[in-house]
């Protein structure tokens, strides 16, 4: 007989468990949560402290039926979801269910927490397990109402008062405003102009070096324009450059404490160019499992979403040994390093960390795809790291006196490795040294060139991801299972966009901020939102009431909504205002929003139907973009005019040329013939209700033949299928492949020929 029932939510924790566990326990997934609130409708009593209305999640039926009768057999049931609050919360909800209709006759329910999927961790785990935290279970209930309060209330009235399917959220609309905020800063930042000058020098013995002015006769030196810059100039041209003083010290450089989500969000997003979406859906296969051979699925790091930089003794242990034997014990710090945790950390996890020091990305780099090998070497090498000496330096500061003038140098020179060492070379090219000529007090040095360089101040860099999250954390906004899913969110809605790995807000961001601000300001406050963040933390220990928090936000928020609802301006009737003017009719232009984006159109709509695209001056003053308007290779098909390309409400199209003396439009075609067996349609682009372009049939609705990728009339080599598709993103264009099924054909189309195809396209010829 089984000892029990162990629940995970993975199908591939699954298969970890089953290789430690054998046959002592049936081990079955619920695949993610079983229940939730109704996706149609709030779901939520408010006249009853806030009751919600759980429902079984559309296909999840089956699950629990199988999760009902393997339960049945067994007296103890382990629910071992994620150890976090929205692992709890699967955990009582399928307590619940198993609970259903039946006297328990004894069962017993436990919770256990797999804070690595390693034998020893899920054996201790099982020997030694909990109860279900009601007050953990009531934190995650309390955030998904607040959510759901602020998603479903809020929503409908952007929906009136903006434009259909728009979204706001409690955290994601505070992420959009630091977005906009900065965006702002930027556009009214003013350069001022300043200046550096730069002596190169020669000692009685190489290398020669450079020195800066730094001050003048005490005072500290700013130069503000090329006037001042050509005066000092001149004053040390001829000057003598004598050596004041010279200091030399050790410096020493400690290595970082071990991730923790954020902070590994961070360094993927800088040193590997991954978004925090995908760190943390490789960082999940690493924490599941992976298959190394005969050893079969394997955990290999801790979990992943932690805030905590905490590290069990064993783990320090395992992380001084290693260090010691390969290493050597003078990389070895004479006590294992503790790191303290912040003001705002719950310090319910370890740190995130390899669950075995002894596999090495080198031992594991054949059993790891390229990236997941790149992400787990970021983390075995900051854990190793952490357990180092630290790298030492001698630096060195040359100060030099010139006609009443301070230059200062100073050089370092890495003397010792230290955590550095498991870094390898990379480690080097980041600190790489600067060596100064050996000089005493009272030397002369020989002037071999003045260099005068003009600079501006800069504005505040836009937002990366690493730095969003970064400021997320400090203001305490979101938590650590949350922090992808706000970027990723925010991006979906359009209310921000990357260009160049920085985020920028859209003209809908904007607007959305702006009306939610003015309207909403506690949603909208940062101090705000991470109180809530506290509060919620309060639930979790016990502290505070689930209810009361929920009380206490709502009284605010219900009469925000109501005068809101009254006083917030309809943009869907009037446009955002704008200075540009109508070049048809005179009057003034006004941003709308359509289903593919925002243009300008005429404030004199219906009588002046006149748009336009527009973008955003550095400054943020809006500027109307003239349409170019370039052939395509196609003909109007009633005046013989060249057909050209583009864009209205609903995407791109095709228009004559000769409009408006004609004007007849089509959309798109791509040459293809609709491949449903018996229609005589061609495939056009189209765009979809959100705005996203696609390829159907020209007969719809009698063809409801459709695909995301754009069709390109070249026959599959492989299969003989009448064309391939071309993958349309930003990192996979030109990649081509076929859609036929059991194919598998894959190619890459060369940039000159696609005019080529465009030309041989099926259409209307000269």
């Amino acid at each position: 007989m089984k000892k029990g029932l162990v629940i995970v939510e993975s199908p591939t924790k699954v298969r970890t468990l089953k290789r430690y566990l054998g046959g002592d326990y049936e081990v079955m997934a619920s695949v993610g949560h079983v229940k939730d609130l109704p996706p149609k409708r709030l779901g939520v009593d408010k006249s009853k402290d806030f009751k919600p209305e759980y429902v079984v999640i559309r296909g999840k039926g089956k699950v629990l039926k199988q999760l009902k009768s393997a339960a049945s057999k067994v007296k103890d049931v382990y629910l071992a979801p994620d150890p976090d609050r929205e692992g709890e919360a699967i955990a009582w909800h399928i307590a619940e269910e198993l609970r259903k209709g039946k006297s328990e006759n004894g069962q017993r329910f436990h919770r256990v927490l797999f804070n690595e999927l390693t034998r020893r961790a899920i054996l201790q785990a099982l020997q030694a397990p909990t109860t279900l935290n009601k007050n953990r279970f009531e934190s995650q209930q309390a955030r998904r109402i607040l959510d759901r309060l602020v998603g479903y209330e809020l929503s409908p009235l952007l929906w009136e008062k903006v434009r259909q399917g728009l979204s706001a959220g409690r955290v994601q609309s505070v992420a959009v405003r630091l977005v906009c905020d900065r965006e702002r800063e930027i556009q009214q930042f003013v350069p001022e102009e300043y200046w550096s000058i730069t002596a190169t020098l020669k000692a009685q013995e190489p290398p020669p070096f450079e020195a800066k002015v730094v001050s003048r006769k005490g005072q500290k030196l700013k130069i503000e324009n090329e006037v001042q810059a050509k005066e000092i100039v001149r004053d040390l041209e001829n000057a003598s450059f004598k050596v004041r003083e010279v200091k030399r010290v050790e410096r020493k450089k400690n290595p970082p404490p071990p991730f923790i989500t954020s902070t590994l969000q961070q360094a993927a997003a800088r040193q590997l160019g991954f978004s925090a979406k995908k760190t943390m859906m490789l960082a999940q296969r690493l924490y599941e499992g992976i298959e190394l051979g005969k050893e079969g699925p394997v955990g290999l790091i801790t979990y992943m979403r932690t805030d905590s930089v905490r590290l069990s003794d064993e783990a320090i242990k395992q992380a001084r040994e290693f260090v010691s034997e390969h290493y050597g014990k003078e990389y070895l710090p004479a006590r294992a390093r503790h790191y303290k945790k912040g003001k705002l950390t719950q310090d319910a996890h370890e740190a995130i960390r390899p669950t075995s020091v002894k596999r090495t990305p080198e031992a594991l780099a054949s059993y790891l795809e390229p990236d997941l090998l790149k992400l787990y070497s970021l983390i075995w090498k900051r854990f190793v790291a952490c357990q180092m000496a630290p790298a030492k330096y001698d630096q060195t500061t040359v100060d030099i006196e010139a006609a009443g003038y301070l230059l200062r140098s100073v050089g370092s020179i890495l003397k010792f490795e230290g955590f550095l060492k498991v870094y390898g070379k990379d480690a080097q090219m980041e600190g790489e040294d600067k060596i100064l000529p050996p000089v005493e007090p009272g030397a002369l040095l020989e002037l071999i060139k003045l260099e005068p360089k003009q600079h501006f101040t800069q504005p505040p860099p836009r937002y990366s991801e690493a730095s969003l999250i970064k400021a997320l954390e400090e203001k305490g906004i979101g938590r650590p299972s949350t922090y992808a899913a706000i970027l990723s969110t925010i991006q979906d809605k359009n209310y921000v966009r990357l260009e160049k790995k920085r985020f920028v807000p859209t003209e809908l961001g904007f607007l959305v901020t702006d009306l939610l601000t003015a309207h909403f300001p506690e949603i909208l406050d940062t101090a705000f939102t991470a109180e809530m963040e506290q509060g919620l933390d309060k639930v979790e220990e016990g502290a505070v009431s689930w209810v009361e928090l929920l009380r206490r936000f709502y009284s605010t928020f219900s009469e925000r909504l109501k005068a809101a609802k009254e006083n917030m301006e309809s943009v869907k009737a009037k446009g955002v205002a704008t200075s540009v003017k109508c070049d048809q009719c005179g009057s003034d232009m006004v941003i709308r929003y359509g289903r593919t984006g925002e243009f300008l159109a005429c404030s004199a709509y219906p009588k002046c139907k006149n748009t336009k695209n527009f973008t955003r001056a550095a400054d943020g003053s809006i500027e109307a973009l003239e349409e170019q308007e370039t052939e395509t290779g196609f003909f109007c098909r009633k005046c013989g005019a060249p057909m050209v390309k583009k864009r209205g409400r609903f995407g791109e199209f095709l228009a004559c040329s000769a409009y408006p003396k004609c004007k007849f439009t089509m959309p798109i075609p791509t040459g293809v013939k609709c491949p449903k067996e018996g229609c005589s349609g061609e495939l056009v682009q189209k765009s979809s209700r959100r705005g996203k372009t696609f390829y159907g049939c020209s007969r719809y609705p009698e063809c409801d033949y459709a695909v995301w990728d754009r069709p390109v009339p070249i026959k599959c080599p492989s299969c003989g299928a009448d064309f391939l598709l071309e993958k349309m993103g930003p990192k996979s264009e030109g990649q081509l492949y076929c859609g036929k099924k059991g194919c598998g054909y894959r190619s890459t189309l060369e940039k000159t020929k696609e005019g080529d195809l465009r030309s041989e396209a099926e259409g209307i010829k000269r």
